[in-house]
């Protein structure tokens, strides 16, 4: 549901997606391009919120038989880090849309760690037709 190929893909599971959002997955490896020190770091964290973003928006791709299509982050608000998960982590992205228009998606996303919050933000993605 996500255009990426390795080494860059920061999902590995769907475990729902509806028309309103979706719950993606990663267990952080220590070979992720991310990964410094043992932690999986602010930038791996915002690329795996932007791609559980994506596997939201290939839902729909997905059930109408189309290919993904690319995104773009197009804007980061309210973005805030509580910690900074060890490799091993299982992670936990809810995303949920808030508004669509025009190719625009703006929705806000929770990642958590063992029901421990690690990040949330705003995200506004730009899909490309």
């Amino acid at each position: 549901m996500i255009p990426q190929r390795p080494p860059i893909v920061m999902v590995d599971v769907v475990w729902s997606a509806t028309e309103d959002g979706a719950e993606t997955g990663l267990t952080v490896s220590t070979d992720n391009m991310f990964v410094r020190d043992g932690l999986f770091r602010e930038p791996g964290i915002i690329e795996h919120i932007a791609q559980s973003a994506a596997a939201f928006a290939g839902y729909g791709t997905y059930v109408r038989g189309e290919k993904p299509r690319l995104g773009y982050i197009g804007e980061i608000k309210s973005c805030t880090f509580h910690t900074l998960p060890p490799v091993s982590s299982e992670l936990r992205t809810t995303i949920q849309l808030i508004a669509e228009v025009k190719g625009i998606s703006l929705v806000s996303a929770q990642t958590t760690m063992a029901d421990m919050p690690v990040a949330e933000c705003q995200m506004k993605i730009f899909i490309k037709e």
